[in-house]
């Protein structure tokens, strides 16, 4: 009598027997969480270098800062750094109050205002100017542009001092040549401030103009003849074309120029030491000299006021230039 014996090696296979006639036991797969907690290993021991320096040498510091902003810490009080007394916002309304502050803030505001609009449309016309008319030696116009972006910002500062002299600098020796007698550009209050914005717009259009040319050259040719040949004059190709294709890079450009003008500190410090009469006197320096001063539970708190205005600033500008 024959027997079907296939439904119980299935029903043996099934519940993880050996089949019937001696064959080989199901290979069972190696276990994921084992191979992922090595991998997790592996990776926490590649980046804990950088955890352990980032701990300790920003995170750290920013906390401390922090801390320190809601303390009436002194230079006397670095011997004693956990003696200290704690002040609450009594710092932050102390800044805010203090007539010097204001008017550092208004000053880095109008340098800002002032500054980052025209840093923006001189680097788009140069990029433009190189992208649609300049075809011989563009490379040498780039690094030309682009070389006082870097170059120390000290020595810029200083041989701008010296071109804007009074008696022997270049623009007044230019300015003689036509009968006109120069003023004393850094002694002037209402001269010094667009003096320094003139010199920044200078040094650092060249960094702007690279990224607007990368901009203008990524913009596919069709869609400027496609405006051509609807009879589009070429500003307005410009503005309702080019323009609006471009606004990722006028939000870089925008954010990056802004948040580098709101911390200006070199110029006044080398060209006019915030003066005359604090009219270049900047948020940065005055909390540079609030630090020389020793009063470093002040001096915190208006740089952390400055944090948060370049986070508020920041913000606008990106809900302004973003994309719809």
């Amino acid at each position: 009598m024959v027997h079907d014996t296939a439904p119980d090696e299935a029903l043996r296979t099934s519940s993880g027997g050996p089949p019937s006639g001696g064959g080989a036991s199901t290979v069972r797969p190696r276990p994921r969480t084992r191979r992922l907690d090595r991998q997790t290993f592996a990776a926490w021991v590649l980046v804990l270098p950088f955890v352990l320096l980032f701990l300790a040498f920003t995170a750290g510091p920013v906390l401390g800062s922090l801390g320190m902003s809601f303390t009436d810490m002194r230079q006397r009080d670095l011997r004693t750094p956990f003696a200290v007394n704690g002040v609450g916002f009594g710092n932050y309304v102390k800044a805010l109050s203090d007539e010097t502050f204001r008017k550092a803030a208004f000053n880095t505001a109008y340098f800002v205002i002032l500054g980052v609009p025209l840093t923006l449309v001189v680097a788009l016309a140069a990029a433009v100017l190189l992208d649609r008319g300049v075809k011989r030696f563009q490379s040498l116009f780039k690094v030309g542009y682009y070389l006082p972006v870097v170059t120390s910002i000290v020595a810029i500062a200083v041989i701008w001092r010296f071109v804007l002299a009074p008696d022997s600098g270049l623009v007044n020796t230019v300015l003689g040549w036509f009968g006109i007698d120069g003023p004393n550009w850094l002694a002037s209050k209402t001269l010094a401030m667009p003096s320094l914005i003139a010199m920044a717009i200078w040094r650092n259009f060249g960094s702007a103009m690279i990224i607007f040319l990368a901009g203008l050259q990524g913009i596919p040719q069709t869609v400027e003849e496609a405006g051509q040949i609807d009879g589009a004059s070429s500003w307005q190709r410009f503005r309702y074309l080019i323009l609006p294709l471009l606004r990722p890079t006028v939000l870089f450009t925008s954010v990056t120029t802004g948040i580098g003008y709101l911390q200006f500190f070199e110029e006044p410090l080398v060209m006019t030491q915030g003066g005359p009469l604090n009219s270049t006197l900047s948020v940065s320096m005055y909390t540079y000299q609030q630090f020389g001063f020793g009063n470093y539970g002040l001096a915190t708190s208006m740089a952390y006021i400055l944090f948060v205005v370049i986070a508020v600033v920041t913000f606008i500008q990106f809900r302004l230039l973003r994309e719809k």
